[in-house]
């Protein structure tokens, strides 16, 4: 075995990334941001590997990503879509739930928090048809997630279920599931496993 031979994986293992990412329909910076890759080599990809070889259209999406945390507030189901992705992440280790709310646990631009982030938007898939959340919404909620500032995740009052909270809004008791809102402050959702 040669000394360079890890590196030629490390690069398979960024180009396999990129592909799925793109797959998925991310952004070329979002792709960029996980993989290191340049934009012409993420674009040279998607010409060779996936625009004539796929038999579903993969879309390439320009401009800014989503920046607004009131998308995943506009409908019930939209709301509970994201609240079950939520949890995705907490059950694939990207977000750790403690004492004072939700810790990140992936580092972007590591291979192996990009591969878990498209397992778990893989797996929210796989609960949803058709899907309401794309891929770079699904990165924003981590990122809106990890920062603490707007969106949260809590248990509902009610039903004891997971929902997503807006953290700028008053506190609601209940999910949109359950029924109207009750103003009082709603426990964090804490870690079960090792952190």
């Amino acid at each position: 075995m040669r000394v360079s031979d890890d590196r030629y994986t490390r690069d398979r293992q960024r180009l396999d990334l990129a592909l799925r990412l793109i797959r998925h329909e991310a952004r070329t910076f979002t792709i960029r941001q996980w993989t290191g890759l340049s934009d012409d080599r993420i674009r040279k990809l998607y010409r060779s590997y996936v625009m004539n070889h796929d038999a579903r259209c993969v879309s390439r999406h320009r401009g800014k990503s989503p920046r607004q945390a009131a998308f995943f507030f506009r409908n019930t189901e939209l709301n509970f879509q994201s609240a079950q992705l939520a949890s995705l992440y907490v059950m694939y280790g990207l977000l750790c739930g403690t004492v004072s709310g939700l810790e990140s646990r992936y580092r972007v631009g590591s291979l192996e928090s990009g591969a878990l982030l498209c397992q778990a938007y893989e797996a929210y898939l796989e609960l949803h048809a058709p899907v309401s959340i794309s891929f770079e919404h699904a990165w924003f909620l981590l990122l809106a997630l990890a920062r603490r500032d707007e969106v949260g995740i809590s248990r509902c009052g009610v039903c004891g279920g997971v929902r997503l909270r807006d953290l700028l809004a008053k506190h609601k008791l209940a999910c949109g599931t359950c029924g109207p809102a009750v103003s009082a402050p709603a426990p964090v959702i804490g870690c079960t496993g090792p952190c």
